[in-house]
């Protein structure tokens, strides 16, 4: 009889290897993990690219010098998805987001140019990448991330109803530089 091939080590053998400092065990949590962390921090970033490989290296980065005080209480890509949105929010803090900023008018797109079509992800990601920094950040944890007004406010340091109110302006300057009718 064959011997029984090797189990693949699961996230939590790698988390616990890789906090004992085994590089390939982070190294193989970084593969697993990253696509998703890019993702949030690329949206959160305003769909830079750039910004946003930065930002998910200062997030892998981060995680490798705190592994050892992760107490295993949700699952390490929770922890490490929080951690990265955590990064990206101290982002938008440190580069002095306005909570109340507006776009310029000149930013907008007059009616007469050609008109932007949400179901073109490109025109989308422009359309949200123009939002001010913290209204952008509540309409990417809402209604992409799936996250609930209590936990923005918590992470944002604002209140529910703030929440609400950025995330309705930033809704509202969607549609108007998608040309869409208010």
């Amino acid at each position: 009889m064959p011997p029984a091939p090797a189990a693949e080590p699961t996230d939590t053998d790698d988390v616990r290897a890789a906090a004992a400092g085994d590089r390939q065990a982070f190294h193989r949590l970084y593969r697993l993990h990253v696509d998703r962390v890019y993702g949030a921090v690329y949206r959160l970033a305003g769909f830079d690219h750039a910004r946003a490989e930065d930002l998910t290296q200062d997030a892998f980065v981060r995680a490798w010098q705190k592994l050892s005080g992760f107490r295993h209480e949700s699952s390490f890509g929770t922890w490490l998805y929080r951690l990265a949105v955590n990064v990206a929010l101290m982002d938008i803090r440190a580069r002095g987001a306005d909570p109340v900023s507006m776009m310029a008018e000149d930013d907008l797109p007059d009616r007469g140019e050609t008109p932007f079509c949400a179901a073109e992800r490109e025109e989308l990601e422009r359309a949200i990448g123009k939002l001010p920094p913290r209204a952008r950040a509540v309409l990417v944890l809402h209604d992409i991330e799936g996250w609930r007004h209590e936990e923005i406010g918590i992470e944002l340091g604002m209140a529910v109803g703030s929440s609400k109110a950025q995330l309705h302006r930033a809704r509202g300057l969607l549609r108007k530089v998608l040309g869409e009718s208010a």
